[in-house]
């Protein structure tokens, strides 16, 4: 598994206790974490895909690594692009996921 340096920065600004961020800081040993280092400003947004700047980096993380998948549990962004394939990164709700492996 794969998240980005970005990510981690939003995951742990948006616990607001103390053992939840123990808790990421645990989860993350299992985890590489990559720089975010793409432009938001990529073309892919112009013309493929409409997500906030926010997000961004988020789905060039994944692309930028060779992602097979993009799993997020934000559906308000990406609710649009799941089950959607995007520069070969098929984004999903992580619940999906779990149920392709099981089947």
């Amino acid at each position: 598994m794969v998240t980005s340096a970005y990510a981690v920065e939003v995951a742990r600004r948006n616990l607001s206790d103390v053992w939840q961020r123990r808790e990421l800081d645990e989860l993350l040993g299992c985890v590489e974490v990559v720089p975010t280092a793409a432009p938001t400003s990529h073309p892919l947004f112009s013309s493929v895909v409409e997500l906030p700047d926010k997000d961004r980096p988020v789905l060039l993380a994944a692309i930028g690594v060779g992602a097979t998948h993009l799993l997020t549990g934000d559906f308000r962004h990406f609710g649009p692009l799941y089950g959607e394939s995007i520069e070969g990164v098929l984004i999903l709700p992580p619940g999906d996921y779990l149920s392709l492996k099981t089947e």
